[in-house]
C-alpha cells in the first residue's frame, strides 16, 4: 500500500461520511414533508436548502478529484494524518449543517439556510485557503494558481461565494446558489 492509497483511505471515509450526512439530511427532510401532508400540516423543503446540499456535494467532489492531483507528494506523518483529518472534518461540519437534525421543527427549510449559509460557505472559503496555501507551499502545484482558467474559476467561486453570504434575498439566493452549480458543472465539462 502507497502512503497516498494509505492516507487517501482515511480522507475517503471521512468525506464519505460527508456525502452520507447530505443524503441523509435530504432523506429526513423528504420524511418530513411526507409526514407533514399525512397530517395535513405546512411543510416545505423550498429551493435554497437543497441547492446548498447540492453545491456542497459538488464541492466536497471537486476537493476528493484534488486529492488525486497531489497523490504523488503525500508522505504518512502525523501532521499528514492530522491536516486530513482536520480538513475533512471541516467538510462535515459543513455537511452537518446543511439540513437541520429535525426539520419537522421549520415551516420552510428556507428559514434554516438564512441560519446556516454564512457559516457553511466561510468553511468552504477556509478550506479553499487551506488548498490554495497547499497549492502555494508546492513548486509544481503553484504553476496551477497562476493560469488563466484556474484563476478565473476560482476568482468566479469566491466573488459568487461572498455574494451569497450577504445577499438576504430568496431569489437572488437561488439565482447564487445556482450559479455556483453551475460553475462546478461548465468547469467540469469544460
Amino acid at each position: 500500500m502507497s502512503d497516498f492509497e494509505f492516507v487517501f483511505a482515511l480522507y475517503s471515509l471521512l468525506l464519505g461520511l460527508s456525502m452520507v450526512e447530505l443524503l441523509g439530511g435530504l432523506g429526513r427532510a423528504l420524511e418530513a414533508r411526507f409526514a407533514a401532508e399525512a397530517e395535513k400540516e405546512r411543510f416545505a423543503i423550498g429551493w435554497l436548502t437543497p441547492l446548498l446540499a447540492i453545491f456542497v456535494m459538488l464541492d466536497l467532489l471537486s476537493f476528493w478529484a484534488s486529492a488525486w492531483r497531489v497523490r504523488e507528494d503525500i508522505i504518512v506523518s502525523s501532521t499528514t494524518l492530522m491536516a486530513v483529518v482536520a480538513f475533512a472534518g471541516v467538510y462535515f461540519l459543513a455537511a452537518r449543517l446543511v439540513f437541520p437534525s429535525h426539520p419537522e421543527g421549520f415551516a420552510n427549510l428556507d428559514t434554516h439556510y438564512f441560519r446556516v449559509r454564512r457559516l457553511v460557505f466561510g468553511l468552504l472559503l477556509a478550506l479553499l485557503a487551506a488548498q490554495m496555501v497547499y497549492y502555494a507551499a508546492h513548486p509544481d502545484l503553484s504553476k496551477l494558481l497562476v493560469q488563466p482558467r484556474p484563476l478565473i474559476m476560482t476568482s468566479i467561486f469566491v466573488v459568487l461565494i461572498a455574494a451569497a453570504i450577504w445577499v438576504k434575498g430568496r431569489r437572488a439566493s437561488i439565482a447564487l446558489l445556482s450559479l455556483l452549480i453551475a460553475r462546478y458543472v461548465l468547469a467540469n465539462l469544460l
